[in-house]
């Protein structure tokens, strides 16, 4: 049954295949076909508009229109089931922009543990996923599964040297800066984040400057959304990177 409802629109002459929309929504209704953003079905958008500050083309507009009613259950199916051709590819990006697509890093073995590292100095990487920033990383990502995940602004690795060691490790990472970015998309996406993964702790890491502590706020409120209650710890890092407090809630 079609119902006058509000629903994304997408140019597709603005429209260069990049990808970034996709990911934001979290019900798959956008997929990259033709090497284009898509609407995959009217069922499967929500008329939220999570996307429409992705698009560096301003190909994405919201409009009302007769469609079809939303159907959150076949949007729930359509994740599960999605198939790669409606992710979005390095081969299908003009924009020559891979950073949308997911990986998971297998764990290190025993052996790589025990190995000696190439240089003595040099310590791996913690990271175990990609995407890393916020914008980018759909709800539905499996690496958000029974996570400890760490929310950090995109100033403290650079300022605290043992951001791997000390923060990362173990952790599923999302990163981003609450003075620069969207703050409702933020909201609205760790809302969706807390409600579709089992979450076992958030970690928040912020600078000690003011522009930072929004992001505490943003990730309260998001868990207050989605009727979560999930232990969460507050660090905050200083300028000259040290850890100034860390606050359990």
């Amino acid at each position: 049954m079609k119902i006058k409802r509000k629903i994304i629109q997408i140019d597709e002459e603005k429209c260069n295949g990049c990808g970034l929309c996709v990911p934001s929504c979290a019900e798959g209704a956008i997929g990259i076909i033709d090497g284009k953003a898509r609407l995959v079905a009217e069922k499967y958008c929500d008329g939220l508009g999570a996307c429409l500050g992705e698009c560096p083309q301003d190909a994405l507009t919201m409009i009302e229109a007769e469609v079809e009613a939303f159907d959150m259950e076949a949007a729930e199916a359509h994740v599960k089931d999605m198939k790669p051709v409606l992710l979005p590819s390095a081969p299908s990006m003009p924009c020559g922009c891979p950073s949308t697509l997911m990986q998971v890093f297998p764990a290190a073995t025993a052996c790589d543990k025990a190995a000696p590292p190439i240089a003595p100095d040099r310590r791996p990487s913690a990271l175990s996923h990609w995407p890393v920033q916020i914008r980018l990383v759909p709800a539905t990502a499996p690496f958000l599964k029974n996570a400890d995940l760490l929310i950090a602004a995109d100033c403290t690795p650079v300022a605290y040297a043992n951001f791997h060691q000390d923060f990362l490790a173990g952790k599923a990472v999302l990163m981003g800066c609450p003075k620069f970015d969207d703050v409702p998309a933020y909201v609205e996406k760790f809302t969706q984040i807390f409600r579709q993964n089992p979450i076992k702790s958030v970690t928040v890491l912020v600078m000690e400057v003011p522009c930072c502590q929004g992001l505490p706020a943003i990730i309260r409120k998001a868990m207050a959304q989605s009727g979560q209650e999930i232990p969460m710890n507050i660090a905050v890092i200083s300028l000259r990177g040290e850890i100034l407090k860390s606050t359990a809630l």
